[in-house]
Order: C-alpha cells, then structure tokens, then sequence
C-alpha cells in the first residue's frame, strides 16, 4: 500500500517537499494528476451546489409567496454572493453557467429539491429565468409582496 493510499495529507506533503527539491524522479506522477483534476472538480462541484440551491429557493419564493421571508431572501443573496466570488477567482467556471447541458443538470437538482423541501411537484421542467435573471441582485420571481 502506498503512502497515497494510507495518508493523503502526509503523501501531499511529500510530494509537494519533492517538488520544492525538484526531485522529479520520485514524485507520484499519477496521483499529481488525478489530484490536480480532482481541485477543478472541486470546483465544480461548489458551483453547482450554491446554484442549486439559489435555484430552488428562487423556485419556493415563486412558488410559495406566502411563505417568503427575510430567511430566503438572505438565502437567495447570500447564493449569489458565493457564486460570483467563485466565478471571480475562478474564471473559468463562467463556462459552466453558460453551457446548456451543465444549466439542464443543476435544474434538475435544483427542482429535485425543492420538491423535497415543500412537497410541491408543480415546478416546470426548464428554467424559465434567464442565467442573468438567476444571478442578478434584483431579480426576485413572481411579485415581491
């Protein structure tokens, strides 16, 4: 068994002394890799997650107008806070918000779970907000009472 798979923390901690030395002969080329993809991923993933839920608090404030309330709009700004500090240190993740494919899989958690938080199965199946409506300040759904 390697030192990867006993103690990730200690290997990480090797494999970076190693290349401080330079000493490139004794790294662990393919954990290297399949950890550096594994941050991108991580990325990713946080991303997803802040969207899915700004997303489903924007479908029960729509959906539930007599429910809204200072907790989900702090919710909903709080989201959108998230979001544009990753995408500020993160450019790239800005492809993600832009792809079709990405957009149809974070409405699909987003509306899974908002059907799990309020036991309403009356949500469409597309977004019917734009991605600039989602990520805008002002943007609330339905009328803000």
């Amino acid at each position: 068994m390697t030192t990867y798979e006993q103690d990730v923390v200690k290997w990480s901690e090797e494999q970076a002394a190693l290349l401080r030395q330079r000493d490139f002969s004794h790294l662990d080329i393919e954990h290297i890799a399949e950890e550096v993809e594994d941050v991108g991923k991580s990325e990713q993933r946080e991303l997803m997650s802040h969207m899915v839920v700004l997303l489903a608090h924007l479908l029960k404030w729509e959906y539930q107008p007599e429910r809204r309330g200072a907790i989900w709009e702090k919710t909903i700004k709080a989201q959108r806070i998230e979001i544009a500090f990753n995408i500020k240190e993160t450019p790239s993740l800005k492809t993600r918000l832009e792809s079709e494919a990405w957009q149809q899989v974070v409405w699909a958690k987003a509306v899974s779970a908002a059907v799990a938080e309020t036991d309403l199965d009356i949500f469409p199946e597309e977004s019917p907000w734009t991605m600039q409506q989602v990520l805008s300040n002002e943007f609330f759904p339905g009328n803000r009472e």
